[in-house]
């Protein structure tokens, strides 16, 4: 593919060199540029592209993208391309140079705090049950029919979101679900990407480690709506407050979601039990397998989306009532003792909230005993409210390790330690081993007990001090009721 291909739509300042000059790889990491390359300089959270383009020359790039014209050689055989903003337009390019993927099969991206990754999984497993070749994008994997990609980020990097969505199209797949993060959003990984639908599901407290302020990750959010094209659709959760504002500046056709309000599409959870969910959505009652509200919202935004793909309603409800939860979202695992362990991805203080309320709920006479950390090198803000949530509703804390990253995770137990209240020290462990707090937890529990195990979900490593050990709650979970005996 040529220059003047891959530039297509980009917004430009300026060309310099040549435009039919072929490109055989695009990249935006320089050690991957080799002979022939079009090179992207992004400018990234620790590193600046723009500081490698002499280094790539060398190596022999044909093209290089970038925000600022760099002093060349005289001799330097390479045509420059500037441009406002190179994170957007690697999105362009990436978008182009497979062959614009997106437009070739029905793209739906979902977004917000928490419910991203049940909605999209849900999704998926219903468009496959009702025929369709299907793709999915996602925080625990990444799957194009039944072949699955392991998972690194939320929302991959433009080339690597290109090349899954054209490996798609390859295997036939009509649809394709994915979580859109706000990172993604204001790191443009998005862009050139064409949307059939997106899909707000709520915003809480979540990555101000990033964003710095609130209302700073609320506009990242808003971007995803503000880029969406007429033809598409925008659907919003109504009984959030911030719904509306995601769809303030959207070109999209603006369609809502509500348990509690008159909306587009209507839901009314009847019952809920340790086993499932009744519900009425737009007039028809059907049982779930799913638990707890939040996931009532989660299933009527799935409804609401396949209804707006053109699908049969009591179609939807039928298939939708065969299918289970994501890894690691509300698991149980229940012991020969009568004792409920339930593990959940859980990491924000609404998710750990909206949790503990369900199990509440639920719950008989018997006691509630949490194991929950916080990872590192993230919003530190939350620690203290996390623990504070899980001392409100829990009858026994153990305060442990998640991912502590490059932080001590010492440190990180000691700021969770400040949301404890005095009245509350009493119920509350310290374990900074998570192996070991799972244990203490199982070996406290009674017959009857439920205990929770939040904040790492589907996740089967801990991340400290830059490398991934493997660990999975669940395995270990198993392997101590096993051994307890209970």
């Amino acid at each position: 593919m040529q220059v003047k291909d891959l530039i297509y739509k980009v917004s430009l300042i300026s060309v310099s060199g040549r435009t039919d000059v072929d490109i055989a790889a695009i990249c935006f990491d320089s050690r991957k540029v080799e002979k022939g390359s079009m090179f992207i300089a992004v400018r990234g959270v620790s590193n600046d592209g723009h500081a490698y383009i002499q280094d790539v020359i060398k190596k022999g790039a044909s093209a290089i993208v970038c925000e600022e014209l760099p002093g060349l050689d005289a001799n330097a055989d390479c045509t420059i391309i500037q441009v406002k903003d190179s994170s957007e337009a690697l999105g362009v390019i990436a978008s182009n140079y497979y062959d614009k993927p997106s437009s070739k099969l029905k793209l739906v991206g979902i977004t917000g705090t928490n419910g991203k990754t049940t909605t999209v999984t849900l999704l998926y497993r219903l468009f496959r049950k009702l025929g369709y070749k299907t793709g999915l994008i996602s925080t625990v994997e990444n799957i194009i029919e039944e072949t699955v990609i392991p998972s690194t980020h939320t929302t991959p990097d433009a080339i690597a979101l290109n090349k899954l969505l054209a490996d798609m199209v390859l295997a036939g797949c009509t649809h394709c679900f994915m979580e859109v993060s706000s990172h993604a959003a204001v790191q443009r990984r998005i862009a050139g990407l064409r949307f059939e639908g997106a899909l707000f599901s709520n915003i809480t407290h979540d990555h101000l480690d990033y964003h710095k302020t609130f209302d700073e990750y609320i506009k990242a959010k808003k971007l995803f709506f503000d880029g969406l094209s007429n033809d598409s659709f925008a659907l919003i959760n109504l009984d959030d407050k911030r719904g509306r504002v995601m769809i303030q500046n959207t070109r999209a056709k603006t369609y809502t979601y509500s348990l509690l309000a008159l909306a587009d599409f209507k839901g009314k959870l009847l019952s809920t039990t340790m086993h499932g969910i009744e519900m009425d959505i737009d007039g028809t009652q059907a049982w779930f397998r799913l638990i707890g509200n939040f996931n009532a919202y989660n299933l009527l935004a799935v409804y609401s989306a396949a209804v707006l793909l053109g699908e049969d309603k009591q179609e939807i409800l039928l298939q939708l009532s065969t299918l289970d939860a994501a890894n690691g979202r509300f698991e149980q695992y229940n012991s020969t003792g009568k004792i409920t362990v339930i593990v959940d991805y859980a990491h924000t203080p609404d998710a750990l909230k909206n949790v503990l309320e369900t199990i509440t709920e639920l719950k008989e006479s018997h006691k509630i005993l949490t194991v929950v950390g916080c990872g590192g090198n993230r919003d530190a803000a939350k620690r203290p409210i996390m623990a504070d949530i899980a001392c409100q509703f829990s009858d026994q804390v153990i305060l442990t390790s998640d991912n502590p990253r490059d932080e001590d995770p010492q440190e990180i137990l000691a700021e969770m330690e400040k949301g404890v209240r005095v009245v509350d020290k009493k119920k509350v462990l310290s374990v900074l081993d998570r192996k070991e707090a799972i244990k203490v937890a199982c070996t406290l529990a009674a017959p009857g007990d439920i205990i929770l195990i939040a904040g790492k979900g589907h996740e089967t490593y801990q991340e400290i001090k830059g490398v991934k050990h493997p660990f999975d709650d669940r395995i270990i979970v198993k392997e101590l009721l096993e051994t307890l005996g209970k």
